[in-house]
């Protein structure tokens, strides 16, 4: 299974808005779960079984409510059946082939 989240704090916080010290604080509460992962500018994704996937999101769910009185989270997960590992980078693979193939 593959989840996509976004974690941000809500209310009060620094005067430019930025929440990176938040999410820096998320993303390494994913980084030491040890699950296959990436970042970008807006996601992160993991990959693994429900139950381990949700226990690193609801931690760093709570690692981020530390920042202020208020949490938004995105959950975003693609269940698919026959597809147990890999698909972090298989479905980028896939993609990238069709493209190229396009060309």
């Amino acid at each position: 299974m593959l989840f996509a989240f976004s974690i941000a704090p809500t209310g009060g916080g620094p005067e430019d808005g930025s929440v990176h010290n938040a999410v820096a604080d998320a993303v390494k509460i994913v980084q030491d779960s040890g699950l296959p992962n990436e970042t970008n500018s807006m996601f992160t994704t993991i990959e693994g079984e429900w139950d381990e996937c949700m226990d690193v999101i609801k931690r760093a769910t709570f690692a981020v409510a530390k920042h202020g009185p208020r949490v938004a989270l995105v959950l975003k997960a693609d269940i698919r059946s026959g597809h147990d590992s890999g698909e972090i980078t298989g479905k980028v693979e896939r993609l990238n082939k069709a493209l190229e193939e396009r060309d």
